[in-house]
């Protein structure tokens, strides 16, 4: 009897402890982010994991960025995504992913309807990046039923205004689009997209065009959220999309121009040297998800 006494008291211990652990935020029933350090830009303080997700709940866009090819990074996603999805928070997901042409092709998707090799090779016309770093995210939106929203404009749009500028796009190829794009942003913003011409090896084509096109990307995007978020007010959207899309100065500013009412977090993934504790405020993000 003492023996059984005995374990029962351990194994009473032991769950004590995970479910005090669980609700610090060091570990989460259904996600992994045990070992995940949250840096806040508010107060520039190391907190708990979830301590990030309890403000994450009231938030009505998450937005968590990512490098494309950076297995980690999507990791990252996915464990925001189960936190808030284990925390009762009504979610739908957002993705840079997929052109508002696909949208069809993700409700097919969640819905169980669509095989997945169909899907996958929707996936590629959408997108370059191999599959199996993005395919954890699909399978648990499919699994658990999550809506999700493609949210980018189709490339040979943005291509066709990065060589010749918005005013060379149809009527008809207008017609989806927010009103005429200028490159007109903050100094911090303008930096980054000089950085990223030069990163993409467009020294030769006009900046002016390659910043219409970038910010014609974040409009879209903001425009999409803002219009699921007016139907589905209780709905706190996750949006998986790259870093310079997910930071303040990119669809969160066009977010809050279209709807200052609407409020946002950002969320980006710890990369030394570029975003870091040292180096952003908290006019660039909200949070930094440290190793």
């Amino acid at each position: 009897m003492r023996h059984n006494a005995a374990g029962m008291m351990i194994k009473a211990a032991s769950f004590f402890l995970f479910v005090m652990l669980i609700a610090a935020g060091y570990l989460h029933a259904d996600g992994d982010t045990a070992g995940t350090k949250v840096f806040r830009l508010s107060d520039r303080k190391v907190i708990p994991y979830g301590q990030m997700v309890d403000d994450l709940r009231k938030a009505g866009i998450v937005f968590v960025g990512e490098m494309h090819d950076r297995e980690m990074h999507h990791q990252w996603q996915l464990d925001v995504i189960r936190a808030l999805r284990t925390a009762k928070t009504p979610i739908a997901v957002g993705f840079e992913m997929f052109t508002y042409e696909s949208q069809k092709d993700l409700d097919d998707w969640v819905s169980g309807t669509i095989p997945d090799s169909d899907f996958i090779k929707t996936y590629y016309r959408n997108w370059n990046f191999p599959w199996p770093l993005y395919d954890d995210i699909f399978l648990y939106v499919r699994d658990n039923k999550i809506p999700t929203i493609a949210l980018n404009v189709p490339p040979e749009i943005t291509r066709k205004v990065s060589a010749s500028g918005f005013s060379s796009l149809t009527k008809e190829e207008r017609a989806k689009l927010p009103p005429e794009t200028g490159c007109v942003v903050d100094e911090q913003y303008m930096k980054f997209i000089r950085r990223a011409h030069a990163m993409h090896g467009h020294s030769g084509k006009n900046f002016v065009y390659f910043c219409e096109a970038q910010l014609l990307w974040d409009q879209v995007m903001a425009r999409t959220l803002v219009e699921y978020r007016k139907k589905n007010p209780d709905r706190t959207v996750i949006v998986i999309t790259g870093n310079g899309h997910a930071w303040k100065r990119g669809i969160p500013e066009q977010v809050r121009s279209l709807s200052e009412k609407t409020s946002v977090r950002v969320v980006l993934p710890h990369i030394p040297g570029h975003i870091d504790p040292a180096s952003m405020s908290h006019e660039d993000a909200d949070y930094i998800l440290l190793q």
